[in-house]
């Protein structure tokens, strides 16, 4: 009924083991023994040996050497999958470990939007890192899409976004409402009222966010409702280049109040808030996949993020 299930080399040694699946996911990673070696700083001889006697030990080829190519074969598929989720493991728990002993060290990968890493997330960071030194950031700025596909992939811990659809299948780990107003520079008649409406806004030069961004469908749909007609002046897929146009007066804009935080709190920018009943305000959520518990780390920075955002949302 078969022998014996074929045993891992140095299974006896954890520490030579997991070098050992180390060197074997570099290789597959890299495409070849020398790249490898490249990223791991050692020489290929060490490499090409351990993956030799990992070979020998399991009395099959790990990989097809075809004209100075490496190709996997079926059970180098299979080695290979056992390397990754023991690595994985094991890199959990020295996560886990750390956090235990208040080392609070680990490494945690963020993706968020452009408009959010021009916004509120560099202050944030700042303080993140001036309180955890020992917990490196990943930080991913792309569209929501790919942000969510980056979540989906496992390339990136958490995520961070506005209006992140319902139906999307992550887990959600906090949510706030950011309400959307004109932003203008100090001195505008606007800036001198408590609240506005979307029609006073018109009579000035607008400048809004592209249609590629989440808000202006929001923008467009208020519009249409109020039938206000609008033709701005400047259109951009950058909140931080419309932020700086309205501090130098090219025009006005509508923005939420997160996207503006920092600017208004230094005096350069005006945030009216509208008090029209559309566009509603932005939903802003921070996800991870179902599933799957954030390690320590990834912990941390959660904690820390909805204690600012939360911060935020009750500052005057």
């Amino acid at each position: 009924m078969g022998g014996a299930r074929p045993r891992c080399v140095c299974t006896d040694n954890p520490r030579m083991h997991a070098k050992i699946l180390r060197y074997f996911a570099e290789v597959v990673r890299a495409g070849s023994i020398r790249k490898a070696a490249e990223q791991l700083h050692v020489v290929p001889t060490a490499i090409n040996r351990q993956i030799l006697n990992l070979e020998n030990e399991l009395g099959v080829p790990l990989f097809d050497r075809v004209r100075g190519t490496l190709k996997l074969t079926p059970v180098g598929e299979i080695v290979l999958a056992h390397a990754r989720a023991t690595l994985d493991a094991f890199d959990d728990v020295r996560d886990r470990i750390a956090a235990v002993q208040g080392l609070r060290q680990g490494e945690v990968a963020l993706a968020t939007t452009p408009g959010l890493a021009g916004a509120f997330l560099p202050a944030w960071v700042q303080h993140f890192r001036a309180e955890f030194p020992g917990i490196r950031l990943r930080l991913l700025d792309a569209p929501v899409a790919d942000v969510l596909k980056s979540l989906q992939a496992g390339d990136s811990d958490l995520g961070l976004a506005f209006d992140v659809p319902d139906n999307a299948g992550f887990r959600i780990l906090f949510t706030s409402e950011w309400p959307i107003g004109a932003v203008v520079p100090p001195g505008h008649p606007l800036s001198k009222q408590a609240t506005a409406l979307l029609a006073d806004c018109v009579g000035y030069p607008l400048i809004l966010p592209a249609p590629a961004l989440s808000l202006r469908p929001l923008l467009d749909g208020a519009f249409e409702l109020g039938e206000v007609r609008v033709s701005p002046v400047v259109e951009s897929t950058s909140t931080a280049l419309i932020r700086q146009l309205v501090m130098r007066g090219t025009g006005i804009t509508l923005l939420n109040r997160l996207d503006v935080d920092e600017e208004r709190r230094a005096g350069q920018l005006v945030f009216v808030p509208l008090r029209d009943t559309h566009p509603r305000p932005q939903t802003l959520r921070l996800v991870c996949r179902p599933g799957t518990d954030v390690n320590p780390a990834a912990s941390v920075l959660v904690r820390h993020l909805v204690e600012g955002l939360q911060g935020l949302l009750l500052a005057p």
